[in-house]
């Protein structure tokens, strides 16, 4: 079974707001979700994990993936 996160979840995992990440789901720079209905958003935990990994830089000179 895959585990879904919420929004606060995801929001605690990247020590940031609850709207930081409605807004990267609105502009489509945040993980890849799940709308399970028009009020509910989940997140699989390998796309998190997938998101958290494209952002690994070596140095401050160096952009993530996305």
């Amino acid at each position: 079974m895959t585990a879904l996160l919420t929004q606060r979840e995801v929001a605690l995992a990247l020590r940031c707001s609850e709207r930081t990440v409605e807004r990267m789901r609105r502009v489509g720079n945040g993980p890849r979700f799940i709308r399970i209905s028009r009020r509910s958003i989940r997140y699989r935990q390998q796309d998190f994990d997938a998101y958290v990994a494209s952002h690994v830089v070596a140095s401050t000179s160096e952009k993530g993936t996305q």
